[in-house]
């Protein structure tokens, strides 16, 4: 007789807990909201987040789930590259959710209703709910009998799903462990009823009452198992779905102590088809001086490097050709930052607040990566050159933490290139044709003097206007 006691019940509900929350660092990989708005990673009804790009889950449970793993990036090399290893076998393989929408919502419906203490009662008040139903039209008991035969189509289409996937791949694939014990679980001879009662319509008073109080009370600790799997499963579907949609492919993480990023081409997720581009960071080359005209393609770039690590803490496909990387404790950046009418804030105290924020945590050692667009575009340009020289410089000698730093000022560059030998240089080139600036959206070394912000204000005929 193969029967799951309650010990290891407990042990695979904590487990399907601890797979969904990273705990297993000091301070977790962390960002802010500034970031989060930045970045566009986690609302779900704004057009091109990140989120909803990978949002194609069929069920509450898996949305839920999904939003977990948003939420509660990974922090732990190898829980990343163990869920990692999950979504890159589903994308392997050509499958779908195997129970409809209109089944699965059913017997969600019907497991999460109450149950009652013992066999006897239960006996005693459905066959009230039923007299009910016959005499005054109470709808409780034929909601309960629809909700009990969906859960049954719902558990033996879920079954030959494990059967079949057992069957095809038995040689240690990254979803053996769930695939054995789900198996282990659906052999349970308190489950062998199930194929008998494949397809039906009609049951007895009495089998109605035996099956109800065998999955919503003897077996309910199973049942959630059970429903904690189909929503992971529906999750791992719906990211690799998007995987192999947008051809994203699968970072990996490192256990080095030493941090360091690097990819040959990767791009921002919602282009179709966008310009990948290099990047490499270590101690020796942490700080990245990006300069280029506007529109070249500067902001874009740095928010796609930044959501590459983000999802690839999470173990999620990312928008790059490969991404290798050791684990590092957050991420931060300064993009949109806006001024504060409560606070009484002008839009270059908010950056100055905003970059002392992050200086702090620089400061307390953390292993972060940070993205600042354009620092101190709120004042005139004499202080926005002092005050990104000396910041960028300040910045550039925590070789711990990785930087990409835009900016107009191009003198700041030509100053750092005395004062530091960890920063790289390049650019994001623009390519007159006559008078239309053209962009290659593809990262040059060195420093550019690009200014074509007077030829778009004459293209678009601002002035004529003015005339």
């Amino acid at each position: 007789m193969v029967i799951i006691n309650n010990e290891g019940i407990e042990k695979i509900l904590k487990k399907g807990l601890d797979r969904e929350i990273s705990i297993n660092n000091k301070y977790g990989f962390t960002v802010d909201k500034q970031t989060l708005a930045d970045l566009n990673l986690l609302d779900k009804y704004k057009p091109n987040s990140v989120y909803s790009l990978f949002n194609q889950v069929r069920t509450d449970g898996g949305e839920r789930l999904l939003r977990e793993m948003f939420h509660h990036p990974l922090t732990n090399a190898e829980q990343i590259n163990k869920r990692s290893d999950l979504f890159k076998f589903f994308t392997g393989l050509n499958i779908e959710f195997p129970i409809t929408n209109e089944i699965f919502t059913r017997a969600e419906n019907y497991l999460d209703t109450g149950t009652y203490p013992n066999y006897l009662a239960s006996i005693s008040g459905l066959a009230a709910q039923k007299i009910q139903s016959n005499l005054v039209n109470d709808e409780r008991y034929p909601l309960l009998f629809n909700g009990l035969l969906a859960t049954i189509e719902m558990l033996n289409h879920f079954r030959d799903f494990i059967v079949k996937l057992a069957a095809k791949y038995s040689n240690n694939s990254p979803y053996q462990e769930e695939l054995n014990f789900l198996s282990t679980l659906f052999k349970d001879p308190r489950l062998q009823w199930l194929s008998a009662e494949r397809n039906v319509q009609e049951l007895p008073f009495l089998k109605v009452t035996r099956y109800d109080f065998l999955l919503k009370n003897t077996l309910r600790k199973e049942m959630e198992i059970v429903m904690s799997s189909l929503y992971h499963l529906d999750v791992y579907i719906a990211v690799s779905a998007t995987a192999k949609q947008r051809n994203f492919l699968f970072a990996n993480a490192s256990t080095s102590e030493m941090p360091y990023i690097r990819s040959k081409a990767l791009w921002h997720p919602s282009l179709i088809k966008g310009i990948p581009n290099p990047v490499n960071f270590n101690s020796r080359e942490n700080l990245l001086f990006l300069t280029g005209a506007n529109m070249a393609g500067k902001s874009t770039l740095m928010k796609a490097f930044g959501i590459a690590i983000y999802l690839a803490h999470m173990g999620f496909p990312v928008a790059a050709k490969d991404l290798e990387f050791s684990v590092m404790d957050g991420l931060r950046s300064s993009i949109n930052v806006a001024d504060d009418l409560s606070m009484g804030y002008s839009h270059f105290y908010a950056e100055v607040l905003r970059v002392k924020t992050v200086a702090k945590e620089v400061a307390k050692g953390k292993n972060l990566v940070i993205l600042f667009d354009e620092l101190f575009k709120g004042t005139n340009v004499k202080d926005a050159y002092d005050g990104t020289l000396a910041i960028t410089q300040g910045f550039a000698a925590y070789r711990n933490c990785f930087f990409i730093i835009s900016t107009h000022i191009v003198e700041v560059g030509e100053a750092l290139k005395a004062l530091t030998t960890n920063v790289r240089f390049a650019y994001l080139p623009t390519v007159m044709n006559g008078l239309a600036p053209q962009y290659t959206y593809r990262i040059e070394e060195g420093i550019t003097a690009d200014k074509q912000g007077m030829i778009i204000i004459q293209n678009e005929g601002v002035l004529d206007v003015l005339k």
